[in-house]
């Protein structure tokens, strides 16, 4: 399954999470979100409604067509300020421990795939992530991106060399976050 395909027509995603799409464009062109949305069957957007997941990965390819790769990553880089995350994310090991529970909180009904952690190295300051959903690589980089840098700095995410990515048609991704100082 590459990117932009649900795995279920079925799977919901929460209106906070959608919000995202609309956050992640600079102020003068947030207009153009609400209408990318539209377009693709989001209408009456509300922070506590649920819209079909296909819907909302129907306006991601949009976006990638009309705007590329650096806005899916702003979208994602917006998820921790609108999607609902877990309380008790202090550090950046409880953080990425609980994106899988964050990622079940913001979707409902059918298969949504996974988001999860693979391993983490303390010794090397490397979390590696293991991805297995319908959303683009770029959107999944900026989430991973914008979490690890709330607690540390020198975030760098990038993908596992030799592992499969999603926008090259695989049905997963492999990240690694490398970041500065201690967990």
């Amino acid at each position: 399954m590459a990117q932009f395909i649900p795995f279920d027509d079925n799977a919901m995603v929460n209106g906070s999470t959608v919000m995202a799409t609309i956050n992640a464009f600079p102020k003068f062109m947030r207009e153009v979100g609400v209408e990318m949305l539209q377009n693709n069957g989001i209408d009456h957007l509300t922070d506590d409604g649920w819209y079909p997941q296909k819907k909302w990965l129907d306006t991601f390819k949009e976006i990638s067509i009309k705007f590329g790769e650096n806005t899916l990553f702003q979208i994602g880089k917006s998820i921790p300020d609108s999607a609902k995350f877990p309380p008790n994310m202090n550090t950046l090991e409880e953080a990425f421990n609980l994106l899988s529970v964050a990622y079940q909180m913001n979707h409902k009904d059918g298969d949504i795939g996974v988001f999860e952690v693979h391993s983490i190295d303390e010794e090397k300051k490397e979390i590696i992530f293991y991805c297995k959903n319908p959303y683009p690589c770029d959107f999944d980089r900026g989430v991973l991106t914008a979490m690890a840098r709330k607690f540390k700095t020198g975030v760098n995410v990038g993908y596992v060399e030799g592992k499969p990515r999603r926008k090259d048609g695989a049905d997963e991704s492999w990240y690694i976050i490398t970041y500065d100082g201690d967990l």
